[in-house]
This record gives C-alpha cells, sequence and structure tokens, in this order.
C-alpha cells in the first residue's frame, strides 16, 4: 500500500490536505456533542460514516429534530458523491480485497482530489493512500478532542453552538462556489429548502434538498464529476 514512500509532492499534498482537514474534525466533535449525541456516538460516526459534509448533515437533522431515519436518509443522499470517486478510484489503484475495502472506506473528496491532482499513476496512488489514512487518522482524533472540549463546556447552547452546525456546513459548501451553475444549484437548494420548513417535519427539508442535488447530478453528469 505504501510502498515506495517518499516525500514525493503527492505525499507533501495528502499530508497537508490531512492535517487541515482534520483539525476541522474539532468542530464536529464539539458540534456532535451539541446536537445530543454521545461522546461514542460521536466517534462511530467519525470512524464509520467519515465523511464530513454527510456527519454535519446528520447532525445539523438531530440538533434541528429531525427523525434518525431523516439523518440518515440526508447524509446518505450527500454521500452519493463517494460512489462516483469510488469508480474513480477503483480503477486507478487495482486494488483487491482487504486493501479494496479500505480504500473504499478512505474514498473521500480530499483523497480523490490528491489523487486526481497528480499525472503519473505511482504519485495518483500515493496521493490516495496518504491523504485518505491521514484523514483518517486525524479527523478520528480531533473528534475525539472536539467532543471532550463540548462535553467539558456543560450547555453548549450558551455559547451558540446548537446552531452552528449549520454555519459549519456553509463553510464546507462555500469553497464550491466558483461558477454561476453551483450557484444556480445552491440557491435552488435553498429555496426548496425554505419553502419546505413551514409544511413538512424537521429533518424533510434537507432531504428535499438533496434529492434535487441528486436530480441535478444525475441529468448533468458531466458537470457534477467535475
Amino acid at each position: 500500500m505504501f510502498k515506495g514512500f517518499a516525500m514525493t509532492p503527492a505525499v507533501r499534498m495528502g499530508l497537508s490536505i490531512s492535517v487541515a482537514t482534520g483539525l476541522y474534525g474539532i468542530s464536529f466533535g464539539a458540534l456532535s456533542v451539541a446536537a445530543g449525541l454521545s461522546l461514542w456516538q460521536t466517534m462511530a460516526l467519525s470512524a464509520l460514516m467519515f465523511t464530513g459534509g454527510s456527519q454535519f448533515a446528520f447532525i445539523g437533522v438531530v440538533a434541528g429534530g429531525g427523525s434518525g431515519m431523516a439523518a440518515v436518509s440526508a447524509a446518505s443522499l450527500l454521500g452519493v458523491r463517494n460512489a462516483i470517486y469510488g469508480m474513480q478510484m477503483s480503477r486507478l489503484l487495482g486494488v483487491k480485497g482487504l486493501q479494496r475495502w479500505l480504500a473504499a472506506h478512505w474514498t473521500i473528496d480530499e483523497s480523490a482530489a490528491t489523487a486526481s491532482g497528480q499525472e503519473d499513476l505511482a504519485e495518483q496512488r500515493r496521493g490516495f493512500w496518504v491523504a485518505g489514512a491521514g484523514v483518517f487518522l486525524l479527523w478520528n482524533l480531533f473528534t475525539l478532542l472536539g467532543a471532550l472540549m463540548g462535553n467539558a463546556l456543560g450547555d453548549t447552547r450558551r455559547f451558540g453552538l446548537d446552531g452552528a452546525a449549520v454555519a459549519a456546513f456553509l463553510g464546507l459548501l462555500w469553497p464550491r462556489l466558483n461558477a454561476r451553475e453551483p450557484v444556480a444549484l445552491a440557491l435552488g437548494c435553498g429555496l426548496v429548502t425554505a419553502l419546505a420548513i413551514p409544511w413538512v417535519p424537521a429533518g424533510v427539508p434537507i432531504l428535499l434538498a438533496a434529492a434535487l442535488g441528486a436530480f441535478w447530478g444525475w441529468v448533468r453528469p458531466s458537470e457534477a464529476e467535475q
């Protein structure tokens, strides 16, 4: 897996992305316990779900009073993009057995981006594994730290953390609004959510927005994969 490990450009990129993304796990850990999840539930989300956007969506629905099914559905819809990455990474990595399962679990925005940013095949594979392993390790480590800090704060609503999950999710979304199409999609999803809030139970509006995003990706696959 890590054969031929050296401090190459792909390795440096993977390590830097791992540190930056891992540190953000502090926010998730604190926000998760603020939403009412226990320390072990928070750690299970980071270890088993392991995709930041889906995790923030999950705790956002829970914090808003939505059902567990609505939270899981929203997180699953937002995780569909990883399946697209998975098809690309499967051809690139060419792994089998246990490594294939591990690669599937570590296929996220950061590992796919690090691999895709290289030209040499060996560097692509090296970048994927370094970013995947690094983000997984540091994301879980800092999730634990954030959850412990959140528990130490007590009632986190005093510090405004009860609404911070939405702000954190917007922070993930903002860098992607770099062209007219993603801006239009974001506005469309926001409009659907705003119109649905007075009429449907908590958690359902984000499901409708995610469904709109999935439909957009289905009818415009070339843009969705870029």
